[in-house]
């Protein structure tokens, strides 16, 4: 038996069979990669086959979803953004969008949500981490489509009830960088979410760094988790099939009680080999594995207690404790059910704000098909909050968010420090006069102007 990595990667601790699996799968390779060297311009760039097929590299290049002139369009603009953090740019052509922005895509981790409702009803304080995580991993599968959210405008919100009872608002509090901020919260926990995204293109892919603090409260216990996701690869932007993986490590640790859980996230290798495949463990505080975690992040995870040395306990199975639900067939955007109801309006409150994403004209008509409207309503929005800056500018002013405020705290991250925003509790009070309201409200909601200006002539009275 090898011995075990205290608190490391949890793919590497323990020495059996489970263990070595997983530590072997990591170095099993990565997917074949093929130089495109025959088409005129694009010299060097490398197609990435997930499958990790042997086919001529051309013909593969050429399976991807772009015409050859939107193809050559696209890599004179971004050619000269090679090394570069592209998160800001507002350039970037409709066709790669999908009709959302990043705001409704954080809401997105609220799909599968009644874990955290077991993990809070849940007496064992391992258990209650092994479903915690697994809430964690299971917004991976709607993750790996490859299309890019709308960068929301500065004061853009969404707000999201009638799912799990939980109430959901997010707001961007930042144009440059680019910063979202959420607070979600049932009867069994809260969610708070300051994120910043920071990206390197490298030509045909873009490597996507979450710098983020996250904080999940428990409300039975009080317990405190912190989730420091894995970096995010998005691979074929240009030529080829494109494709997500997220390789690395995943921790999730107990502020309260100092347990850990940390899953590593296989890369993709040789002829699809480790594709999605999660393994690790729920440590204790003293770094001794209590739970073996597995599975898969598109289809299902399950766990199972284990020894000290990270084997299975004898007399114990494994337990799935999460799976994927039904998807629709041949969804163009490879949306699952809970992405269309994020951008339905039964999702939304009585008396949207006029701020909110859904409301948004570039990502409605994406949504009804017209990218030739959605291209110039999303020039239109871009150009609006040029001038709404240079308005503030002109009064002197800053920018100060509406539902959120800025702490002192910094957060460190594996990819750089992060300002952290906290919930001011405004939200919750206008919520409840609204409902608590004898006024009907009948306005119909698809009328609602979108208007997440505070400044110049856009400004909202």
């Amino acid at each position: 038996m090898g011995s075990k990595d205290q608190g490391g990667g949890a793919a590497s601790s323990g020495g059996g069979f489970f263990s070595s699996f997983a530590a072997g799968m990591r170095n099993w390779g990565t997917s074949v990669h093929k130089s495109v060297n025959g088409l005129l311009g694009y010299e060097g760039l490398e197609v990435i086959n997930p499958d990790g097929g042997t086919d001529d590299a051309e013909e593969e290049a050429l399976r991807g979803r772009w015409k050859q002139e939107d193809r050559d369009s696209y890599w004179k603009m971004m050619h000269k953004y090679i090394g570069s953090d592209v998160t800001s740019l507002v350039t970037l052509p409709v066709i790669i969008f999908e009709p959302m922005t990043m705001l409704q895509k954080m809401a997105e981790l609220m799909e599968y949500c009644e874990l955290l409702d077991k993990a809070d009803e849940c007496e064992d304080p391992y258990m209650r981490m092994a479903y915690a995580s697994a809430w964690a991993v299971s917004v991976y599968f709607a993750y790996q489509r490859t299309w890019k959210p709308f960068n929301p405008i500065l004061g853009e919100t969404y707000e999201m009830v009638n799912h799990q009872g939980i109430t959901f608002l997010a707001e961007q509090v930042s144009h440059h960088p680019p910063m979202g901020v959420a607070h979600c919260e049932n009867e069994h926990f809260t969610y708070d979410i300051t994120s910043k995204l920071k990206t390197k293109f490298l030509g045909n892919s873009v490597e996507v760094y979450p710098v983020g603090w996250t904080r999940v409260k428990l409300k039975k216990s009080g317990i405190v988790f912190d989730l420091v996701p894995p970096p995010t690869k998005v691979n074929n932007l240009i030529f080829g099939r494109t494709w997500i993986d997220s390789p690395g490590e995943m921790v999730m640790t107990n502020l309260t009680t100092g347990d850990k859980v940390v899953l590593y996230f296989q890369p993709c290798g040789w002829f699809g080999a480790g594709r999605y495949e999660v393994d690790g463990y729920v440590y204790s505080a003293e770094e001794e594995p209590k739970i073996m975690i597995t599975g898969k992040w598109n289809t299902s995870m399950s766990c199972q207690p284990c020894d000290q040395e990270g084997e299975p306990l004898p007399g114990t199975e494994l337990k799935e404790i999460w799976r994927i639900a039904p998807t629709p067939k041949n969804d163009k955007y490879q949306y699952t059910h809970f992405a269309h109801k994020i951008n339905s309006f039964d999702t939304a409150p009585k008396k949207l704000l006029p701020s909110d994403s859904r409301l948004r004209p570039d990502r409605y008509a994406l949504e009804k098909g017209d990218m030739s409207k959605s291209g110039a309503e999303k020039s239109r929005l871009e150009e609006q909050q040029r001038a709404e800056k240079r308005a503030r500018e002109a009064k002197g002013e800053q920018f100060t968010p509406r539902w959120f405020n800025l702490t002192d705290e910094v957060g460190s991250t594996p990819w750089g420090d992060l300002e952290i925003y906290e919930y001011n509790g405004k939200y919750t009070e206008h919520r409840a006069a609204i409902d608590s309201s004898n006024v009907s409200d009948e306005t119909d909601i698809t009328s609602i102007e979108f208007n997440p200006w505070q400044y110049g002539s856009s400004s909202s009275q």
